[in-house]
This record gives C-alpha cells, structure tokens and sequence, in this order.
C-alpha cells in the first residue's frame, strides 16, 4: 500500500453526503449518498430537505466507508471536512460530524475549501499536481479559473462566473426541454444525436468590449434566456422542437466559451497543463473540446474519471491528505461553516 497520511473527508457542501478515505494519493473508500431524487420534482435543490438528508445519511455513509476502506476509525491520521462554499445548513451537518469525530478521536481537524478539492482530487487518478497548473471548476455553483501553484497555501483567481454558473444553466435549459433534474447528463446524452450548428446560440462575455473587462469570467444567463425565446418563438409558430438539436447547439455554446477562455488564461500566464474538475467536467462534449484545443495550444489537459469530478468525499480526503503530508496547521474546533468561503482560502 502507498505510503502517506491516512485521511478521512466528509463533503456535505450540497445535496450529496460524501465520504472519504484515502492514504497518500491513494484511494481506500468513496461512499455517496445522494438526495438527489428527492429534490428531482422541485427542479433543483432545496436545502432544507438536504440538510435533513445528510443528518440521516452521515453515519451510515461514514460506516461504509470505513468497511470499505478495511480500516478502523482509530487509524486516520485526520479529519478533513468542506467547511464552505455551499449551502449553510448542508455545511453544518458536515462540519459539526467532522469535529464530533476529531475530538472523539483526539486526531487534527482541517476545514478545507471545496473549490480547492475539486482541484486536489486528480491526484488520485493521475499523481502529483503540476506546479503550476490553470483550473477551471465548472459545477452547478461555480464556473471558475484558477492559477494553482500550491493547492494547499492558496490559489490565484482569474476568472468567475457574473451570473449563472454552467451546471445551473444546464439544469435550466433541461427543465425547458422537459428532461430530468439534474440537466447536465441528460443534455450530454441527447445532444449526441443533435446538430450542434443547428441553432446559432449566443457566445457570453465573448465579444470584444466584454472580453477587455471580463477576459476570462463567464456569463451563461443571457445564454439560457435565448435558449428560453427560441424555444417559446417555435412554440408560437406551432413548429415541433428538436430537443436533440437544442441541447446540442446550447451544449456547444457553453463549452465553446469555456475552453476558449480556459486556453487563453492558461496561454497568457505561459501554463502548460489545464485540470477540469467539478460536475460539468464530467460532460462528453466539454472534454473533447478541451483536449482539441489544448492540443493545439501545446497544452496538456488533467480530467478526472467522471465519478471524481462531481461532488465526493474522495476529494476532501485527498486535499486533507496533502495539507497533512506538506505539514500545513490545521483548523481549530471551533471552525465555522462558511458558505462564502473564498477560494484564496483552503484551510478554515
């Protein structure tokens, strides 16, 4: 087995009790235990009702994971827990289960930034981080770039999104069409058998006085909206919508924008390798283009397997590893959970 810090991270920022265990860069455990279903019908997450999910989730979830992992409670090195950004009362459940279980254990307690541990999760699958390395986090809360040169000490903001992130745009884009909650895989899946030119779908932030005050953020608003008007204009003519051709051609749209200004970041600081992380890094079409593009650019890309890139307790655990493992000072029992949480902070 590899040699390193044996963490156990708990993400409980949204609607998915996370937990996991991981030794060095190695993975031991992975247990989720999603709410997802029983937000489906309201068309997006309620966080009263996700709170209420992680309280009965935790312990069972933590069990899991331990069995799972073939470790004992008492052999962790430390507690690692998402203490923001996400929703409030989510993150309370998580942060006040970890400190229960630091101080029953007597182990150290690190309340580490969510966005971070997107980042730190790919050392799971593919090693150590490049130094530096451009993220781009793409979830249904964040659409973010970030210059890493130290996921453990801090990151370095480029850009972010003004209004609505790329997973929100996608979950409202599926409502439009009469696909599931949530929107981003079944887009993914319908837009295969679609027309991605069919449609010429608005490009934000994209033009030339946008790109002079907001090069590297993004905007997918004003891009759902569209998608809104188009829709309800074939509507009032009575024509029958392709839902194939929608999908792909808004598909197309948000990840045009998205890898075009993740290459121009990463080129413009002279980086030469791009990491994806979050939920939307799990879409077919985004990967793709991101290779092609960085390709092209003489960039390399880092993705993790789709099961890394949605939220997880793998993540937790593997940033809580390497703040262990590079001798970082962990959080105090008193840590809050902080739903704003600034990515410039990794350790609460």
């Amino acid at each position: 087995m590899t040699d390193g810090p044996l963490v156990l991270g708990i993400e409980t920022s949204c609607d998915e009790t996370g937990v996991g265990i991981v030794r060095g860069h190695t993975l031991l455990a992975d247990t989720v235990a999603s709410s997802v279903e029983e937000h489906a019908r309201f068309g997006g997450v309620v966080p009263e009702v996700a709170s209420r999910a992680h309280l009965e989730a935790m312990v069972p979830t933590i069990e899991r994971a331990v069995e799972t992992a073939g470790i004992s409670l008492h052999d962790i090195d430390a507690v690692a827990v998402t203490s923001g950004p996400g929703l409030a009362g989510a993150l309370l459940v998580g942060v006040a289960s970890a400190k229960a279980l630091a101080l029953g254990l007597g182990k150290p307690i690190y309340g580490v930034n969510h966005l971070a541990a997107h980042v730190a999760v790919d050392q799971l699958e593919h090693g150590p981080l490049p130094e530096p390395c451009l993220a781009m986090l793409v979830s249904g809360g964040h659409s973010s770039l970030l210059e890493v040169h130290d996921v453990t000490v801090g990151v370095e903001p480029m850009g972010a999104t003004i209004d609505d992130a790329a997973g929100e745009a996608f979950d409202k884009v599926a409502r439009l069409l009469g696909l599931p909650f949530p929107g981003g895989p079944h887009i993914d899946r319908v837009a295969r058998s679609g027309n991605s030119v069919a449609i010429d779908f608005p490009r934000g932030l994209s033009n030339r006085r946008d790109l002079e005050r907001h090069r590297f953020d993004f905007s997918f608003s004003g891009l759902k909206t569209a998608v809104a008007r188009w829709v309800e204009a074939q509507q009032r003519a009575g024509i029958t919508i392709d839902v194939a051709d929608v999908a792909a051609s808004f598909q197309e749209s948000v990840c045009d924008v998205l890898t075009r200004k993740a290459v121009d970041a990463a080129s413009s600081r002279g980086i030469e390798d791009i990491l994806i992380g979050g939920g939307v890094a799990a879409n077919s079409r985004l990967r793709a283009m991101a290779e092609e593009r960085a390709s092209a650019a003489g960039i390399r890309v880092r993705v993790p397997r789709p099961g890394l890139c949605t939220d997880n307790g793998a993540m937790v655990a593997a940033l809580g590893a390497e703040l262990v493992a590079r001798g970082r000072t962990p959080s105090l029992l008193d840590l809050p959970a902080d739903s704003s949480q600034p990515i410039t902070t990794v350790v609460a």
